[in-house]
């Protein structure tokens, strides 16, 4: 519990987040690699129509961008997976050019109750620590903070992950960015779910209605005896959101 305490007080303490593009679109389930098992998620998102307009000088445009990341995990313990993500790409445009772009690295560190899946109530947080390319990000070193709750109604599932994005610079300007899933099973290999994707701003004062994201995403679920799928598209519901993005993540174990 101390070194929990510490790494979720870490990234905040140190002395605004500017948000832009994202590799991954998920909400986390709690789930974790077994013990001294590999896994590998690769992360895709392809923003058909979305903002034309750069979040900070120099920055990627997400119109017409493709975003993504191999995931690679490791299952520590029963209660502790830790994971690389690397590399994260995209291929897209700045205001200069288009070309394929390596947008930096990130390293996770996931802690979840054991057998998450088996539980009715679960819970968990997610540490993330990255370092950004200057069109990703204007930060060089950002971090997020994911708390994880989640209820199994069988055949409902509902999940709430309260991220709070920082860049170092004081708790009052931590980024409330949350993420909400409600899925249904309708088999064993197969999931229907609708998924919310929102950024309201720093916590001292949000911003302004107009100016925060939200995106609400159809989604849908398929496990095969190698593969774990999940496939959606999101519409955003602000000026401040891509209009579309479409989402496709896939999961297996290595070992």
């Amino acid at each position: 519990m101390r070194v929990l305490a510490l790494l979720a007080f870490a990234p905040i303490a140190v002395p605004q987040m500017v948000s832009g593009q994202t590799d991954e679109i998920q909400v986390y389930d709690g789930r974790l690699a077994a013990k001294g098992r590999f896994n590998l998620t690769l992360h895709n998102n392809f923003i058909p129509e979305g903002l034309r307009t750069p979040a900070f000088a120099g920055a990627l445009l997400a119109d017409r961008s493709l975003n993504g990341v191999p995931e690679w995990a490791y299952g520590v313990s029963s209660w502790f997976e830790a994971g690389l993500y690397l590399p994260l790409y995209s291929i897209g445009k700045t205001t200069a050019h288009r070309s394929v772009m390596l947008n930096g690295v990130k390293l996770r560190l996931l802690f979840a109750v054991p057998r998450a899946d088996d539980r009715t109530f679960f819970y968990g947080v997610n540490f993330e620590f990255s370092y950004n390319a200057k069109h990703w990000d204007p930060r060089r070193f950002t971090s997020e903070v994911r708390p994880i709750i989640g209820w199994h109604l069988h055949p409902v599932d509902i999940i709430v992950n309260p991220i709070f994005d920082t860049a170092y610079d004081g708790l009052e300007n931590l980024d409330f960015a949350p993420a909400t899933r409600v899925a249904c099973e309708l088999s064993r290999t197969w999931r229907l779910a609708i998924e919310e994707y929102d950024d309201f701003g720093p916590l001292h004062q949000f911003s302004a209605g107009n100016q925060q994201a939200h995106q609400l995403y159809g989604v849908v679920d398929h496990t095969t005896k190698s593969l774990e799928i999940e496939a959606g598209a999101g519409i955003g519901l602000t000026d401040a959101s891509d209009r579309m993005t479409l989402k496709l993540i896939l999961s297996r174990d290595l070992n």
